[in-house]
């Protein structure tokens, strides 16, 4: 839901800076590989030490990567099969990253098996939920549905609530039952949306066997999927 609305303003916001990329010759791919390593390194280094705002700082930065590789590509006119493969790949990384880093301070100082069990579910389910997209729309279905926890809500939730979390280390007190609730949302959501998009997938491929076995055009059609355009949810 949010991928839908954020993704146009952010896009717009950040235009100017990607074409001051590519003025000074960087390409769409150094982005997402630099993007992923600031991503991951956020995520690592800070989250299993208990310093949740600090990185969540870094990871909000690099998180825009995602939108200024994919507007890059769209100004050079250099959208390609590869950049949307490596895009795709590369944000799942990322993801994975971030909720391992909370499954990480858990399992240590965090002291909670319990809550490191959700976050690796977090982690599990993001993955799912994106398959179960590129898997529908590698078989030529439009898997047409806006989940209830996409990307832009698992990071959105998951982060804002991390960095909230970390406040608690300069003296806030109460704040730091923000990122277990926010994991139990996200793992709750997730598998809302995995359910949403199973059934998406089961109805259009019913119709789809059935409009193939009466001779007309079925519900979606195979093809190449654009750099940034958010089909890796």
């Amino acid at each position: 839901m949010l991928n839908k609305y954020a993704r146009a303003f952010f896009t717009r916001v950040l235009t100017p800076f990607a074409a001051f990329l590519l003025r000074r010759g960087v390409s769409p791919d150094a982005v997402t590989l630099i993007g992923t390593a600031g991503v991951m390194a956020g995520a690592l280094v800070f989250f299993p030490r208990g310093e949740f705002f600090w990185g969540t700082i870094v990871i909000t930065v690099f998180v825009f990567s995602d939108l200024v590789d994919g507007n890059m590509a769209r100004q050079a006119g250099i959208s390609s099969r590869w950049g949307a493969f490596l895009d795709s790949t590369l944000d799942r990384v990322a993801d994975g990253a971030i909720f391992a880093g909370f499954a990480l301070w858990y399992a240590g100082n965090g002291d909670s098996n319990a809550l490191c069990a959700v976050a690796i579910f977090c982690l599990a389910s993001g993955q799912v939920v994106s398959y179960t997209k590129a898997r529908g729309e590698s078989i030529g279905l439009p898997v047409a549905v806006n989940g209830l926890v996409e990307r832009a809500e698992r990071l959105v939730i998951s982060l804002v609530a991390a960095g909230l979390a970390g406040l608690h280390a300069f003296g806030v007190p109460g704040i730091g039952i923000l990122l277990p609730i926010a994991l139990w949302i996200v793992a709750a959501g997730s598998v809302v949306t995995l359910g949403q998009r199973v059934v998406t997938v089961r109805r259009e491929s019913a119709e789809a066997d059935a409009a193939a076995g009466s001779g007309t055009t079925g519900p979606g059609s195979s093809g190449s999927t654009p750099r940034g355009s958010g089909s890796a949810s």
